[in-house]
């Protein structure tokens, strides 16, 4: 077995039990001691499990309990932001009836959308009026302000979202696990959404690196039902063929 294959399969292994030993990792992966070792050593390393006496321990999950600001998100992973939000764009087709969800990465996307034939619903205030800048035709949920997100959310908004159905949907994130499926922090605004995520016949989820493995409050979406279009897929999710995964020069 190459070394990073076995090295992929040690991650999964040790996130998927918590924790493993030497012994285990040698009857599974048919490997000797002195390569688990050198294994284990190296994925420490790299920052991918912890590394203790007699075997391995997964690092805990990052765990979000609130939002943090809009202007704040926008400084973070930029450019990887850019390349996610201009594939993302270049999925928008003539007839296409789109959801557009609020968020930094969402939001990146609309420059880059040539296709102006398509029909927009966003619950953000800028997606919509950048959209309406650029000649496209949009519909703007109604609903309470969230401040933190800029979003359109409440009771008032799922109302309006139960009557349509999209073609396509992009969604914002602030955590991927396979168990807990696609989070955020807010019970609100992940209502939103989730009927969001059920109204869409093909949903895309448009996350930067750092969102796989945290877990936030609220799954709104399981890990299977959406393509993940990220910049760089973690080793541990490379068995998965609902990620996509696009080059950042």
């Amino acid at each position: 077995m190459l070394t990073e294959n076995r090295l992929s399969k040690i991650e999964f292994i040790v996130n998927a039990s918590g924790s493993v030993t030497i012994a285990d990792l040698m009857e599974e992966l048919d490997a000797s001691e002195s390569t688990i070792r050198r294994d284990l050593s190296m994925l420490d390393e790299r920052g991918k499990l912890l590394r203790v006496r007699g075997g391995a321990v997964a690092i805990p999950q990052k765990y979000d309990t609130k939002d943090d600001d809009v202007g704040y998100r926008k400084t973070q992973y930029s450019i990887e932001k850019q390349r996610i939000g201009e594939y993302a764009a270049s999925l928008v087709e003539d007839d296409d009836f789109v959801f557009l969800d609020a968020g930094t990465t969402t939001e990146v996307m609309i420059p880059y959308i040539q296709n102006k034939k398509a029909k927009f619903v966003t619950n953000a205030l800028s997606h919509a009026m950048k959209l309406s800048e650029r000649g496209m035709t949009v519909y703007i949920l109604g609903g309470a302000f969230k401040n933190t997100t800029e979003a359109i959310v409440g009771e008032e908004t799922i109302a309006s979202l139960q009557k349509f159905n999209f073609t396509k949907g992009f969604f914002g994130v602030n955590g991927i696990t396979e168990e807990q499926g696609y989070s955020t922090p807010e019970i609100r605004e992940a209502l939103v959404k989730q009927v969001a995520f059920e109204k869409s016949a093909h949903r895309f989820v448009l996350a930067d690196h750092s969102k796989f493995g945290a877990v936030s409050a609220i799954t709104f979406g399981n890990f299977v039902n959406a393509t993940v279009i990220t910049d760089r897929m973690p080793d541990a999710f490379r068995s998965h063929k609902n990620i996509l995964e696009v080059t950042v020069s």
